[in-house]
């Protein structure tokens, strides 16, 4: 009988994996007999690949032909085995692809087969991970990654991640949590966007309608309340659905399972305050870009990693919306607004030593979206005698925070140990200037002739009486609009995630 010397056959392993990878994307298929070698021989091999990775491919890193990179739940959740025939080829790079491509991670000494397979990534996706909780119960013991994977496939969690309809109506709206992804968005660098929070308790949150419609919202169940926060629950949709191809970290942050499970996505953090990183070690390495709000800053995250790129880009007034803050003709009804929180670290007790000061004609209204100290504010200006009204908490949309601020001639920024505010840009958009503590630590490089003044908190009231006097010399929405708005901040962020864009 004449040789046999056709082709050997190939076939996937029955693993959910498979299926997955059979719709063109797949690597070289592989014979069905690659488990036929030597245990120390594949020991040594993938211990070889864990402790060194595999040269990148010379393609974007949101491409949908990319391959999902290995994470540290691996052993749990995926262990898909497509290696080539015969023991000899091991050694081969091709094998080594094959391995890297489907994630493959394991032990010196085990080999069993995953619970949990990596889903590839479909669509280029943008995520952002605030760090606000919601609810205030007491969750039960999480429940695995495995299990929460098998919800969010089966539909009962959210649904999956999906493309969106970029047209005229994708505007760059909201607040400084929503601006950026939707920048992102919108600049077609990515193909969907989504906000990630926590939440505690038996009970999910209600949903709240967002800014914009473009933007998906995902409350996702924590572990515990400690920062910086982990979730199974988030854990097993990014086994079920991939990796962001950019994941945005910002504040209290997420604990490092969450980064290893994204290894490839482009990792950017900013802290939203006056510490330059609020993570501990172990969470900060792995983060491909820091976003600052002054030099003092960089300087910190280059002092603790020098390897990680850093900008100063505070992601509260870059990325402005000249959409969501403008002028409206209306009367001026206040001289001084104070859009802050009720907290101690806003010093309201600036703004209130200043106006008693000042004529008892002067005119203040302090905006508070949240706080524990409305009592306190509202004692302190009846035993100041001073003219303060107050609006919130609970926060007013932003339309009503836009007309609100055009009721008044300036806004001020009265903190000293806080993170560049949001506020800084939303009130030069809405057309007025403003004045800000001089020893506010994050933010001044926003105070320019054009837009306003600084002054320290002895002389805070001569600030506002100077300010009150020229309004006609301010422009804040016209620099505003030539340097923070979000095509500006974006451009900016360019080169760093330059390599995403198609």
């Amino acid at each position: 009988m004449a040789a046999d010397n056709r082709k050997p056959r190939y076939r996937y392993f029955t693993h959910p994996i498979a299926s997955a990878w059979r719709g063109g994307n797949s690597p070289k298929k592989l014979p069905h007999d690659a488990l036929g070698f030597q245990d120390n021989v594949y020991a040594r091999l993938l211990t070889r690949w864990t402790r060194r990775r595999l040269p990148q491919r010379q393609e974007s890193i949101c491409s949908r032909q990319e391959k999902p990179q290995p994470s540290p739940h691996d052993n749990e959740m995926r262990r898909p085995l497509l290696i080539e025939h015969g023991a000899k080829q091991c050694a081969k790079v091709g094998t080594l692809r094959a391995i890297a491509w489907f994630g493959l991670q394991t032990s010196c000494r085990g080999t069993s087969m995953p619970l949990l397979p990596a889903a590839p990534r479909a669509l280029r996706r943008i995520v952002i991970i605030s760090d606000f909780q919601d609810g205030d119960g007491e969750n039960a013991e999480p429940r695995s990654p495995v299990s929460f994977r098998k919800q969010w496939l089966a539909g009962n969690r959210g649904p999956p991640p999906r493309p969106v309809e970029r047209g005229p109506n994708l505007q760059v709206i909201g607040g400084y949590i929503e601006r950026l992804p939707l920048a992102v968005l919108k600049a077609g660098i990515v193909d969907c966007a989504e906000v990630w929070t926590h939440w505690h308790g038996a009970t999910p949150p209600t949903e709240q309608p967002g800014a914009s419609p473009f933007l998906m919202r995902r409350a996702f169940q924590a572990n515990g309340s400690e920062p910086p926060f982990s979730s199974n629950d988030m854990l097993g949709h990014i086994a079920a659905f991939g990796p962001p191809s950019i994941l945005c970290v910002w504040g209290l942050g997420v604990s490092e399972d969450v980064l290893l499970a994204c290894r490839s996505s482009f990792k950017i953090y900013n802290s939203i305050d006056v510490p330059a990183l609020r993570v501990p070690f172990e969470v900060s390495r792995h983060f491909d870009l820091i976003l600052t709000g002054s030099d003092w800053q960089s300087e910190a995250v280059c002092s603790r990693h020098p390897t990680i790129p850093t900008i100063i880009m505070p992601i509260g007034p870059e990325f402005a919306s000249e959409l969501t803050f403008r002028p409206i003709d209306i009367p001026k009804t206040y001289d001084v607004i104070y859009v802050a929180a009720a907290q101690a670290y806003k010093r309201h007790d600036i703004l209130f030593r200043a106006l008693a000061k000042l004529p008892g004609s002067t005119r203040a209204l302090c905006v508070c979206g949240y706080g524990e100290m409305m009592d306190t504010l509202r004692s302190t200006v009846s035993e100041l005698g001073i003219n303060v009204d107050f609006i919130g908490p609970p926060g007013v949309p932003f339309a009503e925070v836009n007309r609100l601020m055009n009721q008044a001639s300036i806004g001020v920024v009265c903190g000293i140990d806080d993170g560049a505010p949001a506020i800084l840009t939303e009130y030069m958009l809405a057309g007025i200037p403003v004045l800000a503590n001089s020893q506010l630590r994050c933010g001044l490089q926003f105070i320019t002739p054009e837009t306003g003044l600084v002054a320290s908190p002895e002389k805070f009231h001569e600030g506002i009486r100077d300010m009150l006097a020229r309004l006609e010399t301010f422009k804040p929405r016209e620099v505003v609009l030539a340097n923070w708005t979000w095509p500006h901040s974006l451009r900016k962020l360019r080169p760093f995630i330059g390599g995403l864009t198609r």
